[in-house]
């Protein structure tokens, strides 16, 4: 027996209709109908586009009646809709008076906001035909993907090892070696490489809908395209031209799929989103969807309607506004309960800490929202915490012991003390601590280490070069940033000096045995393992080519820097005294000091030196960490250009040190005498048990 309210009230044609529910917002599935619901303050109306798919013209519009209004929510449901051919949009009647904000035109069709499928981009690079110019399109999803029994990992933050990938330029490469490069599907293909190497968690560079030919150009006979995606469409749409079933409508389904291997294979899933800026650009930007439903809401504007930019991308989302800080948690609620998501690393998180006038807040409601909210309280919140209006909240960002920050200060340290700044020094020994200086108060995971991320160098780039070399992205080379902290060990780029080379990777694994060896969360750039390089450009947001994709050839060219980096992580993995997430440096039941510096001789050692010689000693107490037996873990390192011995400290008897990992092949260990030979620019790794 059906109830009273389900049946239509309302027709228009062959299509019947009546009020709909207001929440949840978007088109969702309701009894035999599409609940379609939508936000809009200032609109004076609102009409329904329903197209079926892939045609230029609508085959129905229907306009909300002002009994189908409640508050500023338009809601209709919609019956007979076959939701395999149908894709929608809206008009909203309302001013145009940019002047004061108000950017309405019902002569163009916009999107969606909650839209949880896209239209118009489903093959990577392919256009849409010229007659068909309207580009973005929701479309309805069933939400029935069999999870069979997917539970989430649920790893402790401070037991991961974050490996940043982007999706397409993972596997695009035809040396890859996978059926469907580019794609979610070819992530899976690559699973039993990512638990060889050891790492158990993947950071995915943006994967929301978004626009590849945004800013296309064409330069000495290549395509720009925006490569990387940080220019969002729709937050709740995954990017379909990532997805090889796409033309089908399955992106969804094949998203879901990859990340219900990744987690039965023990490996979390962690994405890079975007809620600082959209698409739509400044005030010669597209309207495609937030502009011309309430641009005052979504957008922080100056008194005479024009647009702030702390992105660096011509617009800033107006993220604390109620609307907006609920359409966030929307989103991100959406993520975790239908994609299973582990966590999210907000790009320039400091813009979310801003108000309506774009001042800084010392407790931003929706940074709050996100720490306390309760479908999100097992997931990790990472920030990067600057924004491009000079906002710069290391070591500050409103935590409420829930949200990491990605420590760009420890990567600018690292970097330039294994180049051989020896002023660094001091800095150095607080970011091997876990940045005690920083997060003194909420533990060692609220730091996630890293020397290399997708903006920059990548590890072999940075060795390989003083200087920035963008001039492919046709901007002069005026783009990506010029303090890189970087050497050439000798020359610029490519070279075939063995002595050069070899400093190379000798400074690749100085910089990599003192991240996997330091408390904090470490961060690996995908191909850093195997000494990938983007030929000198650091930033290559714009090069769906050779430059961006991974070269896995180099996999077994420089199979020893990988096969390092996989020890090192195994070493991590044995020794929870590198994991601590407390910044403890006192006695524990091995008689030691849980973390302790020294220099060329032990327990000798300035914390205000400069030096380019540390030597840091943990014990690792067996009671405390649940391990068979207590060690001693002692790594000596040498950023000198001249070699050094280290005179190893005095262990209990019967323990006997070994080398673990040396990153030059002449470094040696007297035993008889205690000492360590470290030649220049190296480190050593050993362990007493």
């Amino acid at each position: 027996m059906k109830r009273i309210d389900t049946y239509p009230t309302h027709q228009l044609g062959d299509l019947r209709y009546r009020a709909g529910h207001v929440f949840p917002f978007g088109a969702t599935l309701k009894d035999e109908a599409v609940n379609f619901s939508i936000y809009s303050q200032k609109a004076t109306g609102c009409t329904l586009v329903l197209f079926r798919h892939g045609e230029p013209e609508p085959f129905a519009e229907i306009p909300f009646p002002e009994s189908f209004r409640i508050g500023n929510v338009y809601s209709m449901l919609v019956y007979g809709l076959n939701i395999e051919t149908v894709e929608y949009g809206y008009r909203f009647s309302g001013p145009w008076q940019p002047d004061q904000g108000l950017r309405f035109d019902d002569s163009g069709i916009v999107l969606d906001p909650y839209a949880k499928s896209i239209t118009g981009r489903t093959v990577w690079g392919r256009r849409s035909t010229p007659e068909n110019t309207f580009l973005h399109r929701g479309q309805i999803i069933p939400e029935d993907y069999d999870w069979q029994d997917d539970t989430f990992p649920e790893i402790p933050i401070q037991d991961l090892v974050i490996y940043e990938m982007h999706v397409r330029s993972f596997t695009q490469d035809p040396s890859s070696d996978v059926r469907h490069p580019g794609t979610f599907a070819g992530i899976t293909e690559k699973i039993p490489y990512l638990k060889k190497l050891g790492v158990n968690c993947v950071e995915l560079m943006p994967i929301f809908e978004f626009d590849e030919f945004e800013n296309e150009r064409g330069l000495d006979g290549r395509r720009l395209l925006n490569l990387w995606g940080y220019s969002t469409v729709g937050f709740f749409a995954p990017k379909a031209g990532y997805a090889v079933s796409s033309p089908f409508g399955m992106e969804v389904d094949e998203l879901k799929n990859t990340i219900r291997l990744l987690h039965r294979n023990g490996i979390e899933v962690m994405l890079d989103v975007v809620f600082n800026h959209t698409a739509e650009g400044n005030e010669r930007g597209p309207t495609i969807s937030y502009r011309g439903i309430d641009n005052k809401t979504y957008y922080l504007l100056t008194p005479d309607g024009m647009y702030l930019n702390y992105s660096g991308c011509g617009n800033t989302m107006n993220c604390n506004h109620a609307v907006v800080r609920n359409m966030i948690l929307d989103c991100l609620r959406y993520w975790v309960s239908s994609y299973h998501i582990d966590g999210f690393r907000f790009d320039l998180a400091s813009i979310l800490t801003r108000d309506e006038s774009g001042v800084p807040m010392p407790a931003p409601p929706l940074l709050e929202s996100l720490a306390r909210d309760p479908v999100l309280g097992r997931t990790k919140l990472i920030a990067e915490a600057w924004d491009a209006g000079g906002l710069y909240q290391v070591g500050q960002f409103p935590s409420w012991h829930r949200w990491a920050e990605w420590n760009g200060r420890y990567r600018d340290c690292l970097r330039r003390f294994i180049k051989g700044d020896a002023a660094m020094a001091p800095e150095l020994l607080q970011r091997v601590s876990g940045s005690p200086d920083l997060y003194g108060n909420r533990g060692t995971a609220a730091s996630i280490n890293f020397v290399t991320c997708h903006d920059g160098f990548t590890l072999y780039d940075l060795v390989s070069y003083n200087e920035k070399h963008n001039e492919a992205n046709g901007e002069d080379n005026r783009d990506g940033c010029s303090d890189n902290f970087s050497w050439n060990c000798g020359a610029e780029g490519n070279t075939s000096d063995p002595e050069i080379l070899s400093l190379r990777f000798r400074q690749m694994k100085n910089m990599l045995t003192v991240l996997l060896l330091s408390r904090g969360v470490p961060m690996l750039l995908s191909g850093d393992e195997f000494a990938n390089t983007q030929s000198g450009n650091n930033n290559a947001y714009c090069q769906d080519n050779e430059i961006s994709w991974l070269d896995w050839t180099g996999l077994k060219k420089n199979s020893d820097l990988y096969d390092y980096l996989r020890t090192l992580i195994a070493f991590r993995k044995a020794h929870p005294v590198l994991r601590s997430h407390t910044h403890d440096f006192g006695h524990n039941q091995t008689g030691y000091p849980e973390l302790s510096f020294h220099g060329l001789n032990p327990w000798e050692h300035d914390w205000n030196s400069h030096t380019l010689t540390i030597a840091c000693l943990y014990a690792e107490d067996h009671v405390k960490y649940g391990t068979k037996q207590d060690a001693f873990i002692y790594l000596a390192v040498n950023a000198h250009w001249e070699d050094h011995d280290f005179r190893l400290p005095i262990v209990p008897a019967g323990f006997r040190w070994k080398t673990e990992a040396a990153s030059s092949p002449y470094a040696g260990f007297r035993e008889t005498e205690g000492l360590l030979h470290v030649p220049a620019r190296s480190v050593m790794l050993l362990t007493a048990t």
